[in-house]
């Protein structure tokens, strides 16, 4: 993500078959997606924002039905924050729009090189989370080099 960011995530132009969600709600949709429910908080820590920034990205998610309000399901006083099954269906349409970009991008590379790119992008990240101490979870391990 972080070395795509600016030219395959960009902000959503709205039109039909192109992306729909904005960077800041793929991002938060995908990091919830990850962990299930957030408080402002938690998404706070995660992405080293202020609360205020990330409650304003949620109230305009909250709004636009890609997310709930919930109680927090472990009985914490804090509301937590959960996709709803448009923000989930959006999140997934726009991620299946990123990997065809990807795709249209890498389209002439042999498979030898694309392992290669996914190593060095794998360790890459994983350095940059050590060395900032910032993890990003991910739903499958990925390998220490």
């Amino acid at each position: 993500m972080l070395l795509t960011r600016h030219h395959i995530l960009p902000a959503s132009n709205h039109r039909p078959g192109q992306r729909t969600l904005e960077r800041s709600a793929y991002l938060l949709l995908s990091r919830i997606e990850v962990e299930g429910p957030m408080t402002l908080a938690q998404l706070a820590e995660a992405f080293s924002l202020d609360v205020s920034t990330v409650n304003r990205q949620t109230a305009a998610m909250v709004q636009a039905g890609l997310v709930d309000r919930i109680p927090d399901p472990d009985g914490g006083i804090a509301r937590k924050l959960a996709i709803t099954p448009e923000g989930g269906q959006r999140l997934h349409a726009d991620r299946d729009f990123v990997l065809g970009a990807l795709a249209k991008i890498l389209t002439e590379w042999p498979g030898g090189d694309l392992r290669l790119l996914a190593d060095v992008l794998s360790r890459f990240n994983l350095t940059c989370e050590r060395e900032y101490d910032y993890v990003w979870p991910r739903p499958t391990p990925v390998p220490e080099r």
